[in-house]
Formats: structure tokens, sequence, C-alpha cells
């Protein structure tokens, strides 16, 4: 026997009207009631049927986030963040992992349409993915400014960049290092580059940006490289990684070989990631307001009026960690 909005309601002790109100997050409910409510759909293990409802209401109380891999700490970070947000507002995440797989990441948006989630969620460095999240829906981008009709939550990457190279020069670094992904969309994380650069040449420090291929990002595999990175240049004493995760294999890279950090290499990452500090030494590194990015997407997509829409691109401050890398 399947459980309905009524037999909800009875456990609850509430009206069928508000079961639906608590389901589709409308209407001024207190907390209270909404915790009377979820309660009672948890005990009789209630299951709505999206479909239906969505029949009424056009879209689905279902939130669509594709992102490039989930196995990247950064995204499996991010989506926690988003989940626990999106599900205390009445909503739940469908996540689709593109692993940088244009046609997949296609496919899934076609596919978050046709099932009329409430909007969709997306970091992509894809070339004119704008083309397919054309129309009337509520889409938020992750880290990169699509165009001026799509909302992006992004941080302040230059800034943060700014901050991490100067934080190498204060420490006494004369020679310094960075790492870069190219890609074929301009992405916000570019902007690092650009600060790491701007900020060596206005205090007249040499510096090198290395080039990485899109195949070592995408599979998290810098190890190899950084070690190679090393044996070319044993002058540099300082690395802006521009990533915890290229930061982190840096370390076991210049461990490997013998080299002591802080004392004969310093180095700095970036997002602040848990794992950041689960190494020894702990990683420097510039916090992103992760939970902050999550709760801003999510907020965007259940604000979505198509009446009233004006796309937001936030930028969100960033700060410094000091750890035992510097």
């Amino acid at each position: 026997m399947s459980i309905t909005l009524a037999d909800v309601a009875a456990d609850a002790g509430v009206t069928v009207t508000t079961v639906s109100r608590v389901l589709n997050n409308r209407g001024a409910i207190s907390e209270s009631t909404r915790s009377k409510v979820r309660e009672s759909i948890q005990k009789l293990g209630y299951i709505p049927n999206e479909a239906a409802r969505s029949l009424g209401n056009k879209r689905t109380n279902v939130i669509g986030v594709i992102v490039p891999s989930i196995a990247n700490p950064f995204f499996s970070e991010l989506v926690d963040k988003m989940e626990i947000y999106a599900f205390r507002k009445g909503y739940r995440i469908q996540l689709c992992n593109s692993y940088r797989q244009p046609d997949k990441e296609k496919e899934y948006i076609s596919l978050l349409k046709a099932n009329k989630v409430a909007g969709i969620v997306i970091s992509s460095r894809t070339p004119g993915i704008e083309n397919d999240l054309n129309g009337n829906f509520p889409v938020v981008s992750l880290e990169r400014v699509i165009n001026e009709n799509t909302s992006a939550v992004v941080c302040d990457n230059y800034e943060g960049a700014r901050i991490a190279t100067q934080h190498l020069i204060d420490c006494g670094c004369r020679r310094l290092g960075s790492f870069l992904v190219r890609s074929d969309v301009a992405m916000a994380a570019d902007k690092r580059i650009d600060a790491f650069q701007d900020v060596c040449r206005t205090n007249r420090i040499p510096c090198h940006v290395f080039e990485a291929k899109e195949e070592q990002f995408q599979f998290m595999c810098f190890e190899e490289f950084c070690s190679s990175v090393l044996e070319q240049r044993p002058d540099i004493d300082g690395y802006f990684a521009c990533g915890d995760i290229t930061a982190i294999q840096l370390l076991a890279a210049c461990q490997k070989k013998g080299l002591r950090v802080p004392e004969e290499i310093r180095i700095v990452g970036f997002d602040d990631l848990p794992m950041a500090s689960w190494v020894c030494p702990p990683i420097t590194t510039i916090r992103q307001p992760i939970e902050k990015m999550s709760r801003l997407a999510v907020d965007a997509i259940l604000q979505y009026d198509p009446a009233h829409f004006i796309p937001t691109q936030s930028v969100l401050e960033v700060s410094l960690v000091r750890r035992g890398t510097t």
C-alpha cells in the first residue's frame, strides 16, 4: 500500500495543503511545522511523485548539478555543501558527472530540462555551452562567467593570487614559479596567473609559468610533472600552485627529491580543501568560501522569476590561510 499526502498529514497533525506547501517550499510555514512534516515523511517512507508535481508546478523540487568530475575534491566539497543547503530549503540535488566530455555535458542538460528540474548549476569548460543553456530557465555557472545573460558565482581569483604571490615574496622567495592549464574558453581561474605575473613584475621578481596539459588537470596527475619542473629549475624557491591538488603533489615531489619545505622551497595553494591540512607540512593556501558559493548558487535557482530575471554575477572574497609550507 502506497503512502499518500493524507497519510503524512494525519501523522503530522496538519492539513494536506500544509504538507503540499512544505514539499513545494511554498507559503509561510513555521520551522517547527516543517520539521513535523519531514519527520512524518521519513517515518512513513513517503516518496513524492515528482512527475505528478511537475504537472502543476511546471518545475520539480530538484536542482540539477553538472560538475566535471566528482572525484575532484573541490567539486566533492562544493556538491556536499550544496546538497545540505538545498535539502534544508526543501529541494534535492540530481548530480551529473560530465567528466569534461562536451557531448555528455550537453546530454545531461537536455535530460535535466526534460525532467523539469528547478534549475541547473553547472561548472563547464565547454566552448559554446551557452547555446545549450538558452531559454527561459534558471542556470548558475560556477567559476566561469559564461555570458551576461547567465548568473555566475566565482571567487576573487585575481585578489587571491595576488595575496598568495605577495606572501611568497614577503617570506623571502626571490624566484617564483606557477602552473597553467590552458582551456578553450576563458575561465575565472585564468586571472590567477595574471595576478601572479603582475605581482612579480611589480616587485621585480623573476618568475616562470609552467604549462601543464589538460589531461593532467582532468585526472589530477601532477606529481611527475612537478618533479620534472623541480629538475628543470632548481633555482626557484617559491611556488604559487594555483590549486591545493597541485600544491599537495608538488609537496610530494619535493619530499621525494629530498627538498625541504619550507626551508628550501615554499608553496602556496588555492581553495583550502580539507586535505590541504592533512599533509605534512600542511599547505598554506587561499581559502575560497565554498559553503557560501554553494548557498548563493542554490538561492539563485530558488529566487528565479522569469518575469523579472536579472542575471547576477557574485564575486566572493578570499583569504590567506598560513600553514607549514611557508
